[in-house]
């Protein structure tokens, strides 16, 4: 189950919409291109566009050969935004969700992020009748 979740992450960031970066009348050469499928089930690739995308993944698998196994991926992408913003993004997604990072990505506020240590560190009290 956890690798249809990071898998469908996967399928959804290789899926997104840029039809605003080409159209008909604009093609975009692949400048560099590896791919490469490992046996046990990981993957590593990278590919380069003639317009500045650059884009790379590394696909582990943890815990192989068991009923715990899961796909860790750890990439990062870069580009130029349409209004000329330079965005870099880096990622990691496994069976605790997916992570990325960026200056572009909304940060937790530090209010939240103390109210969320406070509520772990004090359980509710359950009282028996």
């Amino acid at each position: 189950m956890k690798f249809i979740i990071v898998l469908a992450v996967f399928v959804a960031c290789a899926s997104a919409d840029v039809s605003h970066v080409a159209t008909a009348d604009y093609i975009v050469p692949i400048v560099r291109s590896s791919n490469e499928q490992k046996p046990d089930g990981g993957f590593n690739y990278a590919f380069e566009t003639g317009n500045g995308i650059i884009t790379q993944a590394d696909g582990v698998v943890k815990n192989p050969n068991t009923e715990d196994a899961t796909l860790q991926v750890t990439g990062s992408v870069k580009y130029v935004a349409p209004d000329g913003t330079p965005v870099e993004l880096s990622y990691v997604a496994d069976q605790d969700g997916y992570k990325p990072v960026g200056s572009h990505v909304p940060q937790i506020p530090e209010l939240i992020l103390r109210a969320q240590q406070y509520i772990a560190s004090h359980p509710p009290v359950v009282k028996k009748l």
